[in-house]
């Protein structure tokens, strides 16, 4: 069901100036570079930062294109221009979704029998395939995947790979393994315009053991992959059973809706013959 963009408090304290130049340093652009690109003064690029000019809900917009704002941000500019937000965060299991839930599930169900998934921007768990939720359940008991990682109807796949009680033992030179996603969610973080819930959710990801070490040593050690890898892969261990697989990441294109521009669909693929093997085996 469309619900109302619930904006962080410390975000409604801002000005519409203080969010327009906070994005444009963001992304690298002068007062003139966004001028030139919004075919606008720069002397009204200044002003509307210093708060001496107001915007029209058009000019909003426009400058948001331009500066490539997600539609999460984009309302959150609008009201504090004293606007009413115009994007709308429409529940994936709403009537209006029939038709971008069906093609959902249909890439999900063409990926079996190798594991998919799709997650929101905060990395909660949406939907998955059989074998995406297999892949899960071999390294994480389903009853304790249930008992300690639902949270608030969902699944965060973040606090899955970084508990103790999750898959962390499991994973092969996690150190390196964590020490990419925290850079990822930092990346991605800043990209999109930091917000309450992100923030929480990095804050919980340092409060677990070792964590901050490696995020504190994250931008002096360089991730140590293999020379011969091509790609990042998650290498998982469990007794005999060893799995290593790369992911590919695909989004739906030009989406007017926050949850569908938020939405992430990741399929998994062997990273080698062993594990292409290993998991024939595992899921006959």
């Amino acid at each position: 069901m469309k619900q109302p963009l619930t904006v962080a408090n410390s975000n409604l304290n801002q000005s519409f100036g203080t969010l327009l130049k906070q994005w444009r340093n963001q992304r690298g652009f002068s007062q003139l570079d966004l001028a030139v690109m919004s075919q606008v003064s720069q002397r009204h690029i200044s002003f509307l930062e210093s708060g001496r000019a107001k915007p029209s809900r058009e000019m909003v917009l426009q400058l948001a294109t331009v500066l490539e704002i997600p539609l999460r941000q984009q309302n959150l500019m609008l009201t504090t221009a004293g606007f009413a937000p115009i994007h709308t965060e429409t529940d994936i299991m709403a009537p209006e979704m029939t038709s971008i839930r069906r093609a959902i599930d249909f890439m999900l169900q063409k990926h079996e029998p190798l594991p998919a998934i799709v997650v929101d921007r905060y990395w909660n768990l949406i939907l998955a395939n059989n074998a995406g939720t297999r892949l899960l359940t071999t390294f994480i008991d389903a009853d304790k995947l249930q008992r300690t990682f639902y949270v608030d109807g969902k699944i965060n796949l973040m606090r899955v790979v970084f508990h103790s009680q999750g898959l962390r033992p499991f994973i092969v030179s996690w150190e390196d393994f964590a020490r990419h996603l925290l850079q990822r969610l930092h990346r991605e973080a800043l990209a999109e315009g930091e917000s309450e819930l992100s923030t929480a959710l990095l804050k919980e990801l340092m409060s677990y053991p070792g964590v901050s070490e490696i995020w504190h040593t994250s931008n002096q050690t360089p991730n140590q992959t293999p020379q011969n890898s091509l790609l990042l892969s998650i290498h998982l261990k469990k007794n005999d059973l060893e799995l290593q697989f790369f992911s590919t990441i695909a989004t739906l294109g030009t989406p007017y809706d926050i949850t569908l521009q938020e939405l992430r669909i990741e399929c998994l693929f062997p990273a080698d013959e062993a594990t292409e093997h290993n998991w024939q085996q595992l899921v006959k």
